[in-house]
This record gives structure tokens, C-alpha cells and sequence, in this order.
């Protein structure tokens, strides 16, 4: 049972009645909830200042570094929910595979996995592995009392793609050239890395966090017979593993306005949606039952306060009558968006979306 839950019988606890996480459950909320991918990041001065001169993955495992970049936008932007700081190699990093993210580049993995051989490398994860991401959720629930904590991960599919790949691709010719040529040890490779994700997802919701979120980032690269065929039961693992804690489940992908349907049939509570389909119209593809997360074009910040108001509106008002709606960007926090924008945006869906 986790924390974040409220079962019959016992008072509520901290976050239950957050408009996040009324929002996640599709229950009547005080106002639209708001949070951004990356709102802990590169946009915010104060996230330069205590990362200067310590490398990516050194500064995911420090929890008190952890604590204040988590804490950073909840303090200037005033957003409904905390997202951890984190990155969705760590886990990988965890487990002893030798891999690096450099700066302008991402992660780069020094020997890819493209073998049956290979995958003895991958081992299971244990909490003790990440000792440090306990305990920087601990500091973190701490602090943050009522506002929500949300936990993420990176789907089976994304992690495979870089280690397979050895980094970031343009094209995943060498994921594909697995997923296609060699069914069985791509069916085995994913599912070694959903039984990783998901022990690394119970790690964080069994110290705290609200929700969890499952980012696929690359799996718009996919078809959707592909998805069906070769990605959703990794995923679909994922989330019936950590169907029994009772805290909402979100899954989000870019450029996945094909996929949106399976990506709710793979076990989220809530789907994230891109910039390319209007919420109304995910909302049909999706189908009834499930929340909505997104979606404003992260570029639209570049613009003025009246387009960026205008824009909004048009999220706002395809939201209309969903059965819950996270709003969020469609994508993360570009490096160079202007903090300010953000705060004005937050404000801005709070006071139009206000009941």
C-alpha cells in the first residue's frame, strides 16, 4: 500500500486531495493542475549555479542536490506538482553498464548490447543499488508536504534503443535491424529491461513518490502494429508492476499521435500527448477512461505573452470536458526558455481554469 493512497477507513494523506492528483484520478479539481517535463533543469539560473562542475549522472546521485534542483521550479513557478530530478539511464548506470552523458550529445554507451551474450550485463536492479534515490525522496516528501512528488522512469523501448544503438539515433537503424531481424532476443532484451524499470519505479513510489511517469521518448519511431507487436507487452509489464500500489500511472512519448491509444491499453491512467494532436482529438484516440497530460509546444514560450496566452486558450479549451486534463508542454522545457514565462504560465492556467 503506498502513502500516497487513501483507502476506505483511514484519513487522507497529504497529497490524496491535490488538484494533481484529483486530476490524475479524473475527479472534479480547484483549478487545472500544471507541471512541465524538465521544469527542474537547464531554463532556471539556480540549477546552473549548484550543478556548475558536476557531471550529469555524479549529480543524480546526490540526493541533497537532488532535493534543491527538485525543489528549484516548485519554489519560483509555483506548480501543482514536483517532478524528480533524475535521468533515465540511472538505472542502467546502477546495474554496472559502462555509460556516460555528455554534454550536447546525451547518453553514450560504450559497448552496445546487440547480442544474446550481452544481455547477462543487465542484471536485476535492487533498491540497494539506488540507496541514494530513496533517500533523496525522503528528504524531498518532507519538504514538499502537500505538493505531489512524481517519480519517473524511461520505457523499456528508449532505454533499448540507446543501448542498443550506443546513443542517441536519428534513424534506430540497429534497434530496428534487433526488433526486426531477431524477434526472440528483442522480445527478451525488453523484457529484461521492464523487470529494471519497474523495480526502479517501486524504489521510488515505496519512498514517496505521488505518481510515476513512463517516458518512451524514441517509440514514435514505431508503427503502430510495430508498437503492438514488439513494445507493448514490455511496457504493459511495467505498469502491472506497479499496479498495486494505487498511484496514478502516466505514460508519455513523442511524436506518438499514432500510438495513443496503445499507449493507454499499455496501462497508463493518464496518456501525455505531444504538441501534434489537439487534446479533444487524443482524447478520441485514447478513448474513455483515461486522463490527459499535455500540450502546449514547448517553442510557443519563445513568443510573446499574448500568443502564448492565445496558444494556452486553445489547450485549455480542447481540454474542455475531458475527464481529467494535467496540463503540461508537449515536450520538456527547452535549455533557453525564459524561467519568467513559465511562472506566467502557471498563473495564467490557474486563474482562467479556476472553478
Amino acid at each position: 500500500m503506498s502513502a500516497n493512497q487513501s483507502p476506505a477507513g483511514q484519513p487522507p494523506t497529504a497529497t490524496y486531495d491535490s488538484a494533481f492528483l484529483k486530476a490524475c484520478r479524473r475527479e472534479p479539481v480547484p483549478h487545472t493542475p500544471v507541471w512541465f517535463m524538465r521544469q527542474a533543469g537547464r531554463s532556471l539560473p539556480e540549477y546552473l549555479k549548484v550543478r556548475e562542475g558536476i557531471p550529469m549522472l555524479e549529480s543524480c546521485m546526490r540526493p541533497e542536490l537532488v532535493a534543491e534542483i527538485t525543489l528549484q521550479p516548485v519554489r519560483r513557478h509555483g506548480v501543482d506538482a514536483a517532478v524528480y530530478f533524475s535521468d533515465i539511464v540511472v538505472p542502467l548506470k546502477a546495474i554496472g553498464i559502462d555509460l556516460d552523458i555528455k554534454p550536447g550529445v546525451g547518453p553514450v554507451i560504450a559497448e552496445p548490447i546487440r547480442t544474446r551474450a550481452d544481455l547477462a550485463r543487465l542484471r536485476d536492479l535492487t533498491p540497494e543499488d539506488v540507496a541514494y534515490v530513496t533517500e533523496a525522496f525522503g528528504l524531498l516528501t518532507r519538504e514538499l508536504g502537500a505538493t505531489p512528488l512524481i517519480g519517473f522512469a524511461g520505457a523499456p523501448f528508449t532505454l533499448a534503443s540507446y543501448l542498443v544503438e550506443g546513443g542517441p539515433s536519428r534513424n534506430h537503424e540497429h534497434t530496428k535491424a534487433l526488433m526486426y531481424g531477431d524477434p526472440q532476443l528483442w522480445a527478451d532484451l525488453l523484457d529484461r529491461l521492464a523487470g529494471i524499470t519497474a523495480a526502479f519505479l517501486k524504489v521510488q513510489i515505496e519512498a514517496g513518490a505521488s505518481a510515476v511517469q513512463l517516458f518512451d521518448s524514441w517509440v514514435g519511431a514505431l508503427s503502430p502494429a510495430d508498437y503492438r507487436r514488439s513494445v507493448l507487452p514490455a511496457s504493459r509489464k511495467v505498469f502491472e508492476a506497479v499496479s498495486g500500489y494505487g498511484v496514478p500511472r502516466i505514460h508519455f512519448g513523442v511524436g506518438t499521435g499514432e500510438l495513443l491509444g496503445l499507449l493507454g491499453e499499455a496501462g497508463a491512467d493518464v496518456v501525455g500527448v505531444d504538441w501534434r494532436v489537439p487534446l479533444d482529438e487524443a482524447a478520441r484516440r485514447v478513448g474513455p477512461g483515461k486522463a490527459l497530460q499535455g500540450n502546449l509546444d514547448p517553442a510557443v514560450l519563445f513568443a510573446g505573452r499574448e500568443a502564448v496566452e492565445t496558444k494556452t486558450r486553445e489547450v485549455l479549451d480542447a481540454a474542455t470536458g475531458l475527464e481529467g486534463h494535467v496540463f503540461n508542454l508537449g515536450h520538456g522545457v527547452l535549455p533557453t526558455t525564459d524561467p519568467d514565462a513559465l511562472t506566467r504560465l502557471v498563473e495564467y492556467v490557474h486563474t482562467q481554469t479556476t472553478r
